[in-house]
């Protein structure tokens, strides 16, 4: 058995891949073993005598299988688990993400003159203190917020209807004794 070592490695140099992949004929090797020189091997090579392995397939099909399971929810169980909750998905991302929809919220809100300044400050403030744990809530309060601004408005227009009732009433009155008095002065 000649030692093909030196065929080897030169082949691997001409075909730029490791020795591993190289594949020399074993029905030729007498003729393999009389190549010394690169250029003999790259003969070779075109001849058939050496030819250059394909890449081992590494396939990802089981893995895209499991993601798609585990989007599912499955395979995600206490035993499938090695961080904490909060190393898996730290709280403050979903601070983060929970305080963002909020504020956006606000934003367009008051851009769109839903809501005024006082009121968006007063939510804002509210909001960072951790007063609304979802959108759905914070809807419920600034809706909340307008239904008793609209209440003390429509109590205030009552208020100064009422006034100017009285009002007229008396100035009616104060013109009526005006009239009397008159009346009694010239007879």
């Amino acid at each position: 058995m000649v030692s093909l070592k030196l065929q080897k490695r030169l082949a691997a140099d001409v075909l730029k891949c490791g020795q591993r992949k190289i594949w020399l004929d074993p029905n030729e090797i007498n003729e393999i073993s009389l190549a010394n020189s690169r250029r003999n091997i790259a003969r070779l090579h075109r001849d058939g005598l050496i030819i250059k392995k394909p890449t081992v397939v590494h396939s990802r099909a089981r893995v895209t299988l499991r993601n798609e399971a585990k989007r599912k929810g499955r395979h995600t169980g206490y035993g499938k688990r090695r961080g904490t909750a909060n190393a898996r998905l730290p709280f403050k991302v979903i601070w983060m993400r929970r305080i963002r929809v909020l504020r956006r919220l606000l934003k367009k809100m008051r851009d769109a003159k839903k809501i005024d300044k006082h009121i968006y400050h007063s939510l804002y403030m509210l909001s960072k203190g951790n007063q609304f744990k979802n959108k759905r809530v914070l809807l419920e309060t600034i809706h909340d917020k307008k239904r008793e601004m609209a209440q003390e408005k429509a109590l205030i227009e009552q208020a100064e209807a009422r006034k100017s009732r009285a009002r007229a009433r008396l100035e009616r009155k104060a013109a009526k004794e005006a009239a009397k008095s008159s009346v009694e002065s010239t007879d």
